[in-house]
């Protein structure tokens, strides 16, 4: 197996290169989708998880990242990043099989799958630096934002029919057979590490163009993006950004799950609904990044995410199955519609920020700073969750009369509630760092809004409501402003 870089590459070996990700793409996805999300929560809780061990299993993914000084550190020794992925990424996936096959040699516990997810997502955070770096040089510059959202849009096809499989069987596991729910898991995770070693495989053909990292100090490296004023302030947004996002997202399914009491079907349901407003949406999202900038993108969706988040503290408000359920799908429809949009831009424009030949370290730097915030949110929202278990605030209108009387409850915080507002006043509060980020081509959010509405209005009339949405964070912060001394 030939893994070393070449110095040219040809138009058709690129194109060969750019398939072959798409490909390897699409066996990460199921290999993530098989040992991740509502899955992995489900059957954490199924070990007897708490609040703090589920936030210590949302934190693997990015504390990890703090460790790609590895991966600077191999590229810069090997000058290989090619080899230094598939390698790493090996690694990554036999805990998945070892995670598998253990509990049918002993007992399943939950501090054997904190243990061996660890090293699972250690190795896959030193090859995705390496991979990220690599691409850059692959994709054409100008194609960036349309290769990655259609490559996006084929991983989330296969998520969704993937999942929605899983759910039925699971859920029809756990109602006939209950005492073989967790071997269910076990099999999904050894099926996951198999699918992931040989898209590693796949990987191993993707050609590398040769690369050069100047052969500075590391730590004279990192204070390269440091003082780059423009990349420090994408830093500072992205922190607080990824920081406020993770006190809640990762109980959203706890919530679905342990407080509503949703079955797999429908948690899953609720997760295509918002895949499939990616998918329809991350194409136009992927063209107007290109066409204008990524941080223009960035102002219209992250509101619209607030607002979803927000919307999460009204959930369960009354006993009404439909109108929670309702109120759901409106969440994770915009949810999708906003996600697409927001995971889209905040990698194309780290791309974009970063200089050709310092790259691995722009995105190195960027990956390991925000790993602590991103880390140590889960952690506090497991605790917060923890203290507002028995705390609850609630805010009632009521209405008596000679003839009737009637209660409308209109505030109802408790327990996990309160992470979701806590998490999207952080937020919003992040956005205005956002204004600070400089991009080349950058375009006025305005023009892009109603750009926006003029090229869609024909055919996905509910992007009107996002048009007005969009600009709710602007009006807002006017407001606070004007009362401002």
């Amino acid at each position: 197996m030939n893994v070393r870089p070449q110095k040219l590459l040809t138009e058709q070996e690129v194109q060969t290169g750019l398939r072959l990700v798409i490909t390897e793409g699409l066996a990460t996805e199921a290999m993530t989708t098989l040992t991740g999300g509502a899955f992995l929560v489900a059957m954490a809780l199924l070990l007897g998880a708490s609040n703090l061990q589920i936030g210590l299993l949302a934190a693997w993914p990015t504390f990890t990242n703090i460790f790609q000084l590895l991966s600077i550190w191999l590229v810069r020794r090997y000058n290989n990043r090619r080899a230094i992925s598939v390698v790493c990424a090996l690694l990554a996936r036999l805990p998945l099989v070892i995670i598998g096959v253990m509990p049918f040699f002993t007992k399943g516990s939950i501090q054997f799958l904190i243990i061996f997810l660890f090293f699972y997502y250690l190795f896959a955070s030193i090859a995705g630096l390496s991979w990220n770096a690599w691409m850059k040089d692959l994709v054409p510059g100008n194609q960036l934002g349309t290769y990655f959202s259609r490559r996006s849009s084929y991983m989330q096809i296969l998520n969704v029919i993937l999942s929605l499989s899983l759910a039925f069987i699971i859920d029809y596991v756990k109602d006939n057979y209950p005492a073989y729910e967790l071997t269910t898991y076990s099999i999904m995770f050894t099926v996951a590490g198999v699918i992931g070693i040989m898209g590693a495989f796949v990987l191993s053909k993707v050609p590398e163009p040769q690369s050069y990292l100047a052969r500075e100090n590391i730590f004279q490296l990192f204070k390269r993006p440091l003082k780059d004023g423009n990349f420090r302030k994408l830093l500072l947004f992205n922190s607080a950004w990824v920081f406020a996002l993770n006190i809640a997202i990762p109980f959203f399914t706890v919530y679905m799950l342990k407080h509503l009491g949703l079955s797999m079907t429908y948690v899953i349901g609720l997760t295509v609904v918002s895949q499939l407003c990616s998918i329809f949406t991350i194409r136009m999202w992927g063209r107007f990044s290109d066409r204008y900038s990524n941080k223009t993108i960035l102002a219209i969706a992250a509101p619209v995410y607030i607002i979803c988040i927000i919307a999460w503290c009204f959930v369960g408000i009354y006993s009404r199955f439909m109108v929670n359920l309702g109120l759901l799908v409106f969440i994770h429809i915009f949810t999708g519609i906003a996600t697409a949009g927001i995971n889209l831009s905040l990698t194309n424009i780290g791309l974009k920020l970063a200089p050709n030949e310092h790259a691995i370290v722009y995105l190195s730097t960027k990956n390991i700073i925000t790993a602590v915030f991103s880390s140590v949110a889960p952690l506090i929202g497991g605790i917060l969750a923890d203290y507002f278990g028995n705390r609850s605030l609630v805010i009632n209108a009521e209405w008596a009369g000679p003839t009737a009387n009637k209660v409308l409850h209109l505030v109802s915080l408790h327990d996990m509630n309160f992470l979701f507002l806590i998490g999207a006043v952080l937020a919003f509060i992040s956005l205005e760092f956002l204004l600070r980020v400089k991009e080349v081509g950058e375009v006025e959010k305005d023009v892009v809004v109603r750009i926006m509405r003029s090229s869609i209005k024909n055919n996905l009339k509910e992007y009107f409501l996002i048009g007005n949405l969009i600009s709710w964070h602007d009006q807002l912060w006017g407001l606070f402003k004007k009362k401002s001394p």
